[in-house]
């Protein structure tokens, strides 16, 4: 291995480390008495010192307040769950933030979650728009790969099928791509315990199958009993995980660890993978890979937001669309190769 190639997998192992360190610093919390005094003389009045919070209906007798308004709204509002006690947070949170800044002091977390301002119906408008940019390049990305695969490349003349041996798991991958990314911009639209819920587990999903693409690739299986022996427990665990998410807790800090551990592992496969077999699109994959961990360094240090629109998960999102077009570009550039080789070995055998 060249010195050059060495550095690079160092850099990666470094990254790697602090992104590992990352992940068990991460914390959360708050217990501001303002804040919940405020929550609760909004929940008992509707109003706060410059705002009427319409979801919240004034008790006129012994009655308590109707919580669930939002059942009442249009359709295309009732989805997201916008209720009394959810705008009072929301309100307040503002108001202290609003007083915290006045006094020059930091943001902090309401409820595990930064504060995050509000644009129309999207909760947090930037993440949404990056998500869909990078849903957008995802599709383009995958169907890019269909079409020269399909059509433009050489088919096998006996079966009309691709030379290439991993076709079917490249469109498996894109697809669950195209579904994380598309929840993941349905959950920064509209934070609610069901968006949440499906964006974690389409990650999950997305992130257990791309380091089984990662050994079949990086160790060149093509049988379908290896593949299978390979696939079944990565499956099965990548199951019982999001199952444990949906049905008995949504543990944030353990799916963390989990796709941060399945994510680094997959990284250092297509590393070593690339660097040792001397891949034509190796610093494409080494660039990628730096990328992405560079990128689970920055959502798991969760760094405060600015201006009220851009924190962390901004940034991890923007750096995922260039690397996005980079990986199917690499995609691209394997099944060209291995048609390529493949075409030659059965010309020279004839």
């Amino acid at each position: 291995m060249g010195i050059g190639r060495a550095r690079w997998v160092a850099l990666l192992v470094g990254l790697a480390a602090a992104a590992v360190v990352a992940t068990v610093g991460a914390s959360e919390g708050d217990a501001d008495p303002l804040y919940r005094a405020c929550v609760d003389e909004c929940e008992k009045t509707g109003s706060l010192r410059e705002t009427s919070v319409r979801h919240c209906q004034v008790p006129t007798d012994d009655h308590p307040a109707d919580k669930s308004w939002y059942a009442h709204e249009p359709l295309y509002l009732q989805w997201k769950e916008w209720n009394c006690k959810s705008e009072c947070r929301y309100h307040c949170m503002m108001e202290r933030e609003s007083e915290r800044e006045q006094l020059g002091l930091g943001s902090v977390k309401y409820h595990g979650k930064w504060p995050m301002k509000r644009a129309s119906v999207f909760q947090e408008p930037i993440s949404a728009a990056l998500s869909a940019l990078s849903l957008l390049v995802q599709f383009n990305g995958w169907l890019s790969f269909f079409l020269l695969l399909s059509y433009k490349l050489p088919l096998r003349p006996e079966t009309q099928m691709t030379y290439y041996e991993y076709t079917g798991l490249w469109h498996i991958y894109g697809l669950l791509a195209m579904n994380a990314w598309f929840w993941r911009a349905i959950y920064h639209s509209c934070d609610t315990v069901w968006t949440e819920k499906l964006y974690y587990s389409s990650f999950a999903a997305f992130i257990g199958y791309s380091l089984i693409l990662a050994i079949l690739r990086t160790l060149n299986l093509k049988d379908e009993a290896s593949r299978v022996m390979v696939a079944a427990p990565i499956l099965a665990f990548t199951t019982t995980h999001i199952l444990y998410l949906n049905f008995y807790e949504l543990d944030k800090g353990l799916n963390t660890k989990v796709c941060t551990a399945a994510s680094l592992a997959q990284f250092l496969l297509w590393a070593v993978w690339a660097v040792m077999t001397k891949h034509p699109s190796c610093f494409k994959i080494l660039f990628v890979i730096i990328g992405n961990v560079f990128s689970i360094v920055l959502e798991t240090y969760d760094i405060p937001p600015r201006w009220g629109y851009v924190d962390g998960r901004v940034f991890c999102v923007a750096i995922s669309i260039p690397l996005t077009y980079l990986w199917w570009k690499f995609a691209k550039e394997d099944a060209e190769m291995r048609t390529s080789a493949i075409i030659k070995k059965t010309s020279s055998e004839v």
